[in-house]
């Protein structure tokens, strides 16, 4: 019986030796609504920073929503760190807004490239680190190429729209509902050129309602072609093959806007940064199954492109 136990016992301990983190872990806040976790690895005095900025909706630091649990930008940044690059990924300011319960009805696409310009100075001041990169995932990737300006040491592109927000509206409403299409690329002309609408289809509420109608107007002035090309900072655009939301076409938009930009397609690589075998249901499944790891692929990728 004491040889069993004592078995057990050295088990554990080798268990948890095992799964000892090779990181810090610290939270911070950056500004009034800007919270973050950093995770700075243990073995570097000054590594590289990865900054993580996160897609559309309220979306947390880690990728989720309130019914959508997935920790794809969280696997993003322990898998990173893990590998000796230091993380900071935080919660867009609309999380904050709704769990005090004052969402600001005035918020502005805008509001989300100065919180990332918040971002980028609070780092770049601390000289904590040896090089900042700066990586948007989704909506992210607009908001990471207008803060990036030369503040940053590259920029990541992780399923990043080459289209004007407006064209991917028009695209997806036409590709869901085709009788439709016509409907929302009228109501999209009129946001592009600063016009609120009232009159549209019961249908298209969820995307044109009117409160949401001025911020979609501030994100349409800006065309993520036009913004990419002015780039001089190295650039990584990455998208998936089994994105259901921004197709690999996007990505080539983005590639053909700069010629000087890194270009990787992952093979059966989702939204989520999950890699996906089966059809779009497993896909739609994904998005809230956080035991699911994401690609190494992508990892690998990304290193690969800070170390060189």
């Amino acid at each position: 019986m004491r040889h069993y136990i004592l078995t057990i016992l050295l088990f554990i301990f080798a268990f948890s030796f095992g799964q000892e983190k090779t990181y810090s872990e610290d939270e911070i806040s950056i500004s009034k609504w800007i919270d973050g976790t950093l995770l700075t690895p243990n073995e570097s005095e000054k590594p590289t920073l990865v900054i993580i900025i996160a897609g559309s909706g309220p979306t947390n630091r880690n990728g989720n929503q309130n019914f959508q649990k997935n920790n794809s930008l969280k696997k993003l940044a322990e898998s990173l760190t893990n590998n000796g690059i230091a993380t900071f990924r935080y919660d867009k300011r609309i999380v904050k807004q709704i769990r005090k319960g004052k969402v600001d009805k005035n918020l502005k696409f805008d509001d989300f490239v100065n919180d990332a310009s918040d971002v980028i100075s609070y780092f770049k001041k601390n000289d904590d680190y040896s090089k900042i990169y700066i990586l948007g995932h989704s909506q992210g990737s607009l908001v990471g190429m207008l803060a990036v300006k030369d503040e940053a040491d590259g920029f990541i592109s992780l399923a990043g729209a080459g289209q004007n927000i407006g064209d991917v509206i028009v695209t997806q409403v036409t590709n869901m509902a085709p009788q439709l299409g016509e409907e929302a690329k009228k109501i999209v002309d009129k946001l592009k050129q600063g016009e609120t609408v009232t009159d549209y289809p019961n249908a298209l509420a969820s995307v044109f309602n009117t409160d949401i109608q001025h911020f979609m107007i501030n994100w349409m002035q800006y065309n993520p072609t036009e913004i990419i090309e002015t780039l001089k900072t190295p650039i990584l655009i990455i998208n998936g093959t089994k994105d259901l939301q921004v197709s690999e076409n996007e990505a080539k938009l983005l590639k053909a806007a700069n010629d000087k930009a890194q270009l990787k397609i992952i093979e059966n690589m989702n939204h989520v940064l999950f890699e996906i075998k089966g059809d779009d249901l497993e896909n739609s499944k994904s998005y809230n199954e956080s035991f699911r790891p994401i690609s190494s692929e992508l990892i690998d990728t990304i290193i690969q492109f800070i170390d060189n």
